[in-house]
């Protein structure tokens, strides 16, 4: 197929064959089963895909390249023209479990796995591709550099492992980062409690928001009040001079717990 990347779609078409045959070996499909693949591109891996697995659903932004992964004579191919984050996932997926095996197009890598976590009812195994910068965040441990938002609702859900790196030379044209594959693994039960959902999005993302300034300072920066910051700290344990990367899951959740409950 011929077709020019299109950079505004942060298109990078991943051609190495020996980088699919791992992103294969990592989804371990089953003939009977049902994949998701967000940003099929030219459709290499879309084609292996098939051989593998027992329905493949594509979402596709590039009506030339959804125009022509449709012209496949495959029926357990079907392909969705249009942007995935504002695609009605659950209407899109009626029958789930599904693995969702991708390379995500890089500029909406992070806002594509809030969609996931939105529907993560719906998936098995997840196995991905991403700039190298964004799987170490999701990989990252409490007190690092590179924890934050992405680390805390992801591990919480997911086990998550490191499957290869990918080099730049493997795509065309070659992006300017090292990239990474990674498996995400769903847990039976969440690795912490956490009670009301939305409520405790919003604690951690208050909690990153200022890296420098002490937990107690940059939630009520956030806009919590004073008084129900300082109690929801004593009640949930948490020295409220820490910095917020250095709280773990069940920190977050009981202080989302407590702040929840709070006048």
């Amino acid at each position: 197929m011929n077709h020019r990347p299109k950079k505004r779609f942060g298109q990078n078409f991943l051609r190495d064959s020996r980088i699919v045959d791992r992103i294969l070996g990592a989804a371990d499909l089953g003939a009977d089963e049902r994949v998701l693949e967000v940003g099929p591109g030219l459709g290499v891996l879309t084609d292996r895909l098939l051989g593998l697995a027992g329905e493949v659903v594509a979402f596709e932004i590039d009506r030339d390249l959804a125009e022509q992964l449709q012209k496949r004579p495959d029926p357990r191919l079907t392909v969705h023209l249009g942007d995935a984050l504002q695609m009605d996932w659950a209407a899109l997926l009626p029958h789930p479990p599904y693995k969702l095996v991708a390379n995500l197009p890089y500029n909406i890598s992070s806002q594509i796995l809030f969609r996931i976590l939105d529907h993560r009812d719906r998936f098995g195994r997840l196995v991905l591709m991403f700039q190298k910068e964004v799987g170490d965040r999701l990989c990252a441990l409490p007190g690092t550099k590179d924890y934050g938002v992405l680390s805390v609702f992801c591990q919480l859900w997911f086990d998550i492992r490191k499957v290869v790196t990918v080099p730049p030379g493997a795509f065309f044209p070659p992006p300017k980062v090292t990239s990474v594959v990674l498996a995400f693994d769903p847990l039976a039960t969440p690795r912490a409690s956490v009670g009301d959902e939305a409520f405790f999005r919003r604690v951690v993302k208050a909690a990153f928001a200022q890296r420098r300034k002490t937990l107690r300072n940059t939630l009520i920066a956030a806009g919590f009040p004073r008084e129900a910051v300082e109690a929801a700290l004593v009640r949930a344990g948490i020295d409220p001079g820490r910095r917020g990367e250095t709280l773990d899951l069940k920190e977050f959740a009981r202080l989302a717990d407590e702040l929840a409950e709070a006048p």
